[in-house]
This record gives C-alpha cells, sequence and structure tokens, in this order.
C-alpha cells in the first residue's frame, strides 16, 4: 500500500465534501479479494456499479484482531497494486452462516454468472484458499461478515 497516495485521494475525496465536519472521519484502505489479479477484476466490478456487496469468514476478522466493519465505515479499496480505485460506505452488515446466503446477496455481490450457485462454488473455493492460513477450514455453517456497500468517491 502506498500510504502517501492513499491520504492524498482520502483529502481530495474530504476537499469535495459540503460538510466540512467529516474532514476527520477516519477510512480503512484493502483491496478484495486474495491476489492482484482478484483485486484488479473485483475493483472493477465495483466502480461499474455491478458489485454492491461483499462477505468475508468472521473467523478472518477475529484472527486479524480488528473490528468489524460499521454502518458509515468508509474504505477505499485498492486496485492490484495497491492504488486507490474508489471510496466505499458500508451500507448494511449482517452476520449469517455460510449456507444462509441469498440469491439476492449472491447477485449483489456481482461475481461469474451472479447465481446462488456460483456464489457457493466461487466462495467456497475461495475460503478453502485463505482460511487455511489461519488454522480453519469451510464449513457450511461458518459465521460470515455479510456487508452492503455504496460508491461515495471515485
Amino acid at each position: 500500500m502506498k500510504n502517501e497516495n492513499l491520504g492524498q485521494y482520502w483529502q481530495t475525496y474530504i476537499a469535495g465534501l459540503p460538510d466540512t465536519t467529516l474532514s476527520d472521519e477516519s477510512y480503512e484502505a484493502h483491496q478484495f479479494g486474495d491476489s492482484s489479479t482478484l483485486a484488479d477484476e473485483l475493483s472493477s466490478l465495483i466502480l461499474k456499479g455491478i458489485k454492491t456487496a461483499t462477505c468475508s469468514a468472521l473467523w478472518e476478522w477475529e484472527a486479524e484482531g480488528i473490528q468489524l466493519p460499521k454502518i458509515g465505515t468508509k474504505t477505499i479499496v485498492l486496485d492490484g497494486n495497491g492504488n486507490p480505485n474508489c471510496i466505499i460506505e458500508t451500507t448494511e452488515i449482517m452476520i449469517c452462516s455460510f449456507n444462509e446466503v441469498d440469491a439476492q446477496f449472491a447477485y449483489e455481490e456481482g461475481e461469474n454468472e451472479r447465481s446462488l450457485e456460483s456464489w457457493q462454488k466461487e466462495h467456497w473455493q475461495y475460503f478453502s484458499r485463505v482460511l487455511p492460513k489461519i488454522g480453519k477450514k469451510p464449513t457450511p455453517e461458518m459465521l460470515l461478515v455479510c456487508e452492503r456497500f455504496r460508491v461515495v468517491y471515485k
């Protein structure tokens, strides 16, 4: 991550806001996915307005020891090279098990065919890659942090 670029990007966003009381608001910054190729693909879907939701395993948040996002959380979405692509704002957070994710949420994730079946297959593969790094393996009952968001700056 290029912290200097992130700070400048954030300041440009803040400068364009009509309400200067937000100037001390904080932000997160991260890539979506577990590779630079996937980060590029997913950030592109966000920029096109196709991807308006995301999820991660609750175990990942616990392993990293960081707080869950809240409604209103701002995140700078990074491309595969760590450059800022846009800023999103969390509009909804829901904790549910993998097997409780519905077709609407799968569609809003905007990936592949946008079907629940495709979502389940691709996300199972994803969790099978990332969870062993923290000593876990996916289960249908594992809890997910499901987040809906909107783009507030690009």
